[in-house]
């Protein structure tokens, strides 16, 4: 399974996902970027464009790969490619998984996130060239994680 996540930058901030609205959401009650699933045939970047449309009401006009992310959990894998973008037109929209809101950049590892996401979003905060991580999950527990 591939997928995408975005953190979109505006004045500093963030703009982040607060999962709240789906029963029986692996993410519920978590912070994520924006993204999802690639659908079959699609490149990493038409997913991202899709994606943010759907859960934003936003089209990226500049965008950014900054890394690849493969989580690991009993016999699961994904890999995450990693964005950020910082142009963008268009109006803010209702997300129908959560709500959406701009988060101080400065304050985004204080909320609720997986401990896997800290990681990645330390990288981004040290404006860290485009880097790989494998995280390994045990249920909700980050186990291992290895930067390459």
């Amino acid at each position: 399974m591939n997928s995408v996540v975005c953190y979109i930058e505006r004045d500093g901030q963030y703009l982040m996902l607060n999962r709240n609205k789906k029963k029986n959401d692996l993410n519920g009650g978590k912070w994520i970027g924006v993204g999802g699933k690639l659908e079959a045939g699609e490149a990493p970047e038409e997913a991202l464009l899709r994606e943010v449309k759907e859960e934003t009401g936003l089209t990226l006009t500049r965008y950014t790969r900054r890394g690849l992310v493969t989580f690991c959990s009993g016999d699961f894998t994904e890999y995450m490619f990693v964005y950020t973008a910082d142009a963008f037109d268009g109006t803010l929209t209702v997300c129908d998984e959560g709500d959406l809101h701009w988060i101080n950049k400065t304050d985004v590892l204080s909320l609720p996130l997986w401990e896997g996401d800290k990681r990645f979003l330390t990288l981004l905060a040290e404006d860290a060239p485009y880097f790989s991580l494998k995280l390994v999950y045990d249920g909700d527990d980050l186990v291992a994680c290895t930067e390459y």
